[in-house]
């Protein structure tokens, strides 16, 4: 134990040599009065040089009065006193202790985070995300939803497999945390029970909300009960610029203070983004969302979760179920028991789909195919001894985001 303290005594005089060094300060005993700010510098040469100055009885004076009017505790209002030892070069850049002072989120802070202005540095793929979105608004199907009980309708009367799925269950979480209020609320295991193989075409993609607390161990079983493989995790990350303030809701049993929600990804099937440009374009986006967090009791998620899903995929059958009046959008089927409409037909439906309307993909034009991000082709077998004439890109698709060199 002795030789334990003795080493760390030795790293401790080496610290505070160096840091001596590094500041300019003549030896390790100056650090103390490097370390304070200028206004306390300079507040307490002033004291020394007055108390130098002052006559003895004023000093009897000064004692009695601060024995008669004591003087009251300062109230704490930055963090400056917690942060002298550090070495930055700016010491008050301290995002989380930002939080503890204001409430603002850290990620308050990052630039160019919506949609609009994510892609100013980056012209190519700009102008990639508004050819797609072009195309997209013009392949759309008509917007169409259906007021039904999920508990209790049979989704293959539907009459359809979708390539993409979007579930967004009303958890419990959401009340506890957000104050969402639901008709009512989902169990997990009421959620598996959805007739998802039914409606799954044999090579799609599913999207399921699941929270932040539990959901996220649940929402991958879901997946593989459902037969689907996870092969992504898109976070949505909650800035409260709107609203600053810390979190008056905290989950129970939470160590943190969550200011993030998941949506998990699953695919079904094959599909291999270096020969299936057809259906996927890989590494438009991101998974990761920044936006500000929805009013308290507002079951809202971010609009860039469609956007996301409709840059990836390039089919034109989309299911979004729990859908609610404020999320029915062209090119989905809504359904879900808090629509208060419905205008779905299976034969109008089915209509859209037709070779003669469009077919079941958006197609790509030559400019799109130019611009989009690429993966590198497969490599040729390895040849000789120990080979194992393996090609890259054969396994089934990662869905890894990668920034795009679109400069």
């Amino acid at each position: 134990m002795n030789e334990k303290l003795k080493k760390l005594r030795e790293k401790q005089v080496l610290r505070r040599q160096l840091l001596a060094q590094q500041l300019g300060a003549r030896g390790p005993n100056e650090l103390g009065s490097l370390l304070k700010s200028k206004s306390e510098r300079e507040g307490h040469s002033k004291r020394d040089s007055e108390q130098d100055e002052k006559p003895e009885d004023e000093e009897g004076e000064s004692e009695k009065f601060e024995e008669e009017f004591p003087l009251e505790e300062s109230e704490y209002k930055d963090s400056s006193t917690f942060l002298k030892g550090t070495q930055s070069a700016n010491p008050h850049n301290d995002y989380c202790q930002h939080f503890v002072d204001t409430g603002q989120r850290p990620q308050n802070f990052i630039r160019d985070a919506g949609l609009a202005d994510r892609f100013e540095e980056y012209p190519k793929l700009r102008e990639l995300i508004r050819l797609k979105d072009e195309l997209i608004a013009k392949t759309n199907t008509p917007p169409m939803y259906l007021h039904c009980d999920l508990e209790t309708v049979d989704l293959a009367d539907l009459g359809c497999q979708f390539d993409v799925i979007l579930v967004e269950p009303p958890l419990q979480e959401y009340q506890r945390s957000q104050g969402v209020h639901f008709k009512k609320y989902w169990s997990w295991d009421e959620i598996m029970n959805l007739d998802i193989p039914q409606v799954a075409a044999s090579r799609s993609f599913i999207f399921i909300w699941c929270g932040s607390g539990e959901g996220l161990n649940r929402g991958r079983e879901c997946l593989k009960l459902w037969g689907f493989r996870r092969c992504e995790d898109i976070c949505w990350v909650k800035t409260n610029i709107r609203k600053i303030g810390h979190n008056k809701h905290l989950e129970p049993g939470a160590s943190f203070q969550r200011t993030k929600e998941h949506c998990l990804m699953g695919i079904k099937g094959t599909v291999k983004r270096n020969q299936d440009g057809d259906f996927i374009h890989a590494n438009i986006n991101i998974d990761l969302i920044i936006s500000d967090e929805p009013e308290y009791g507002s079951p809202e998620k971010p609009v860039e979760i469609f956007h996301i899903i409709e840059h990836f995929c390039l089919g034109r059958r989309r299911l979004h179920l729990f859908g609610r009046d404020q999320t029915v959008r062209p090119g989905w089927l809504s359904v879900g028991p808090d629509l208060t409409h419905s205008n779905f037909d299976r034969d109008t439906y089915l209509s859209y789909l037709l070779p003669s309307n469009g077919g079941l993909t958006t197609g790509c034009t030559e400019l799109i195919e130019s611009l989009r991000p690429k993966s590198p082709p497969p490599k040729k077998p390895a040849s000789g001894p120990g080979g194992s004439g393996k090609q890259r890109g054969g396994s089934k698709y990662n869905f890894r985001a990668a920034s795009a060199s679109n400069r």
